[in-house]
């Protein structure tokens, strides 16, 4: 099968039909964000059911029109030395080498690359390239976009090819929903199954960080795509945000978790879904999305429940390590200022936060201070 891909609502109204009410709302949005998708992935969306999750990760929503949000919600234009090229924390570069995706996901925190004229990503990836060879720091390259799986086989080959000739570069990661929005691109490519096979090695392996919302997306054709990464020498890991009316259900997360452990994919982060423009409908509360999670690895075994709950937050990566009745306890896992890593940071709950800066502006408005009552530990605001 080769998927056909649907760009706009009057193709999406041929393959399903829309009501027209619906066909009118859905094309206002896509006049501000795009709308992407194929066949195969909007196969699995029951029609009938306008709160099915798997509609709701890529057709849009009038609600996204709302307001609120910011383009660049981690200011990562703030860590840009070079177009396409982020370097925040110390051993890790990061490539932007697409602004293409499979689909275009409705909370996506980079939609400033689909819906602005400014261009991020590039073409000619040597400059990002030759600062990564002056850098030997970067022990880590994240190759990114949009989907790095969308470009041809033989140009991400020339990629892989120069970064494995850097002796710095040790792993090499390749961030992607392709997986699930398009499990053919894997099968239907032996080519592209082999590249990635000479360039993960045993000392040096390729990471793909796999990118599954719901478990309805882990069907069996996506699962004999992992199976062919595996067998290509690739380790894959999981990744998804927490959102609102997609898998904002302990149960939904459980059945999440269990059926990664169980195809060999390790979950390795859940994210605090982004305020970026038009996200705020997919956004639950962080406490309530900590909450999930912990509920979630009750039905869990120890493999099913190695993700760390975090926010990528302009400064770093903010783990969400414990909660009690009144205080939220979080720690640096990652920061822009490597003096960060590992410091631990106590708030005052705030059940109606939803992203790290609400509990610094609760903080501040309150006045509060908490005791030091844990030798060693330094308390932030």
């Amino acid at each position: 099968m080769n998927p056909r891909f649907i760009h706009s609502i009057d193709e999406l109204d041929n393959l399903v039909g829309l009501e027209p009410k619906e066909r009118q709302e859905l094309d206002e949005v896509t006049r501000t964000f795009p709308f992407r998708a194929n066949d195969y992935y909007l196969s699995l969306i029951d029609w009938k059911d306008r709160q099915d999750p798997i509609r709701r990760i890529v057709v849009p929503d009038p609600r996204e029109l709302n307001g609120g949000g910011s383009m660049d919600p981690s200011r990562e234009k703030d860590y840009t030395k070079l177009p396409g090229l982020q370097h925040k924390y110390a051993q890790t570069g990061l490539l932007l080498l697409s602004d293409v995706c499979g689909g275009v996901c409705r909370f996506c925190f980079r939609k400033r690359l689909f819906v602005g004229c400014e261009r991020e990503t590039i073409k000619d990836v040597s400059a990002g390239l030759e600062y990564i060879r002056s850098h030997q720091e970067i022990t880590d390259v994240l190759l990114t976009g949009g989907d790095p799986f969308t470009l041809e086989t033989r140009r991400l080959e020339s990629i892989l090819k120069e970064l494995r000739e850097i002796e710095h570069v040790n792993i090499i990661r390749i961030g992607s929903k392709m997986p699930a929005y398009n499990p053919y691109r894997f099968l239907n490519d032996p080519g592209l199954i082999d590249v990635l096979s000479r360039y993960s090695t045993p000392e040096r392996r390729i990471y793909v960080m796999a990118h599954y919302n719901h478990p309805r997306e882990m069907t069996e054709v996506s699962m004999q795509a992992i199976g062919q990464l595996h067998r290509a020498g690739v380790v894959v890991v999981h990744q998804t945000p927490v959102l609102n009316g997609v898998n904002s259900d302990p149960e939904v997360f459980t059945q999440l978790f269990r059926k990664l452990s169980f195809a060999g994919v390790s979950p390795y982060y859940v994210f605090q879904c982004r305020p970026s423009l038009g996200n705020r409908l997919f956004q639950t509360p962080v406490e309530r999305s900590y909450e999930i999670i912990q509920q979630a690895w009750k039905a869990c075994s120890g493999l099913a429940k190695r993700a760390r709950f975090v926010m990528s937050h302009a400064t770093g990566k903010i783990e969400v390590v414990g909660k009690t009745a009144h205080h939220v306890v979080m720690r640096y896992h990652q920061a822009a200022d490597s003096a960060n890593i590992g410091k631990m940071l106590v708030y005052r709950s705030n059940p109606m936060a939803r992203w790290f800066d609400d509990y610094r502006s609760h903080a501040a408005h309150i006045g509060d201070l908490l005791p030091v009552s844990i030798p060693k530990m330094r308390w932030l605001f």
